[in-house]
């Protein structure tokens, strides 16, 4: 892998802090249980901390449903209210690095860092995560590929970037092998060698559970594209924040546990799991390109949260991989009943007037209005005056002005009572509008 030329020059022209190097390196070199305690010997006059005697804070108690209460006082607190690595924290990467060795196996653990060896990061929540991979690959007038509909989120971050997206079609297995190497048909794998042939960066998808479809790739689509992405050399960034809301077992392999070339960067959450307001994701990929988004961090956030790593960490730590895989089980249940209740609405009141596909994974159903082919106004207008609050299909494609009939209901926070209501309600609007 040629990682130079998928980095854009300020990306590439990013130097790490000499004051970071320093305090991350001596924070590295202690064991865990001495990770906030210096020897009594050493006299540090480098770090520009705050002297966390002034902090006003002093313990916090964590209730833990179905567990032990997390407790931070003391050094530990302090620890939490302090800087921290621009990686994350030691004891939460080594915990993730160990869960995705468990669950992908990826094939790039055990390279060397010149061969896509993985590494992993710590972000404030994964959007942040996957703003900074975009900011590094990407300059004005590259091409990159991903399937829309698409959430409106990532387009807002790519947008302004100036980047070429081709729309990829894609059905209710995810993006289509086929169309995707008809469209690659125009270049020659020996392309990506030339710069001013433009031959993608990337590929981007949302491979389960996808916002705002439901839609999630099969093992065997995944193969495919990941062969035409050694066939002509690019990226693939797998943003999965509903992998762990997939109804069906086994699990879809994913693209990192594919990954052979260290051409795959991963973007996982916690925010749909643990909580949202807490702001952890982390993204994994080759040790050289995680080693920039570390530097952009440097930068901007200067690291995550500590306190939020420290909450999600004691927690990991007190379950352990099968009381986190146990939990997992829990929300997923609840999220594949709510699935069942907003199906079950819609085929009672929706039958004949619309249209969809039963999601697999995620917390999204993706609904065609038939007979009317732009339903914004229905949506927008219509609806919310009839007190029902749903997001209108355009929102999720890269031409937003362009007439869609689909719109978008998630059926993560409403009880069933509410879906059969709303629905009976839409119904209605429906059948006056056409």
């Amino acid at each position: 892998m040629n990682y130079a030329r998928f980095l854009t020059a300020k990306s590439a022209a990013r130097k790490p802090s000499p004051i970071r190097i320093m305090g991350e390196k001596w924070v590295r070199s202690l064991p865990a249980d001495k990770i906030s305690k210096a020897p009594k010997s050493l006299i540090s006059l480098a770090a520009g901390s705050p002297n966390p005697n002034m902090f006003p804070f002093k313990s916090v108690i964590i209730t833990v449903e179905n567990g032990k209460p997390i407790q931070l006082e003391g050094d530990l607190m302090k620890r939490a209210l302090q800087y921290s690595p621009s990686s994350g924290i030691p004891e939460l990467l080594s915990w993730l690095k160990q869960l995705q060795i468990k669950l992908h196996n990826p094939p790039t653990t055990h390279h060397p860092p010149s061969q896509g060896q993985m590494d992993l990061c710590v972000t404030s929540g994964s959007q942040d995560g996957l703003c900074k991979v975009f900011e590094m690959t990407i300059n004005p007038g590259d091409n990159i590929l991903l399937n829309e509909p698409v959430y409106s989120g990532t387009l807002q971050a790519l947008h302004p970037l100036g980047a070429n997206i081709i729309n990829v079609p894609s059905d209710e297995y995810g993006m289509i092998p086929e169309s995707l190497k008809e469209i690659l048909s125009k270049w020659k794998p020996e392309d990506s060698k030339d710069p001013q042939k433009n031959t993608p960066k990337f590929l981007y998808t949302v491979p389960n559970g996808n916002n705002p479809t439901g839609n999630s790739l099969t093992g065997d689509r995944k193969r495919k594209i990941y062969e035409l992405a050694r066939q002509y050399d690019f990226l693939i960034i797998e943003d999965d924040p509903y992998y762990f809301l997939q109804f069906n077992k086994p699990w879809e392999p994913t693209f990192l546990s594919m990954d052979v070339d260290g051409r795959v960067i991963r973007a996982d959450s916690f925010s749909k799991i643990l909580s949202s307001g807490l702001r952890v994701g982390f993204i994994t990929g080759p040790k050289t390109l995680i080693e920039r988004i570390v530097l952009h961090t440097q930068v901007s956030s200067l690291h995550p949260c500590t306190l939020s790593q420290l909450m999600v960490s004691q927690l990991l730590q007190q379950w352990g991989e099968e009381g986190f895989l146990a939990h997992i089980e829990r929300v997923t249940d609840f999220y594949r009943n709510q699935r069942d209740a907003i199906l079950a609405a819609a085929d009672k009141w929706l039958s004949g007037l619309a249209e969809w596909h039963v999601p697999i994974a995620g917390m999204f159903l993706w609904i065609k209005i038939k007979g009317i082919p732009d339903v914004k106004w229905l949506i927008e207008e219509k609806a919310l005056k009839k007190e029902i609050l749903m997001v209108p299909g355009n929102a999720f494609y890269i031409d937003s002005s362009a007439p869609r009939p689909y719109f978008r209901a998630s059926f993560s926070s409403v009880s069933p009572e509410q879906m059969d209501t709303a629905f009976q309600r839409l119904a209605q609007l429906i059948k006056e509008s056409l």
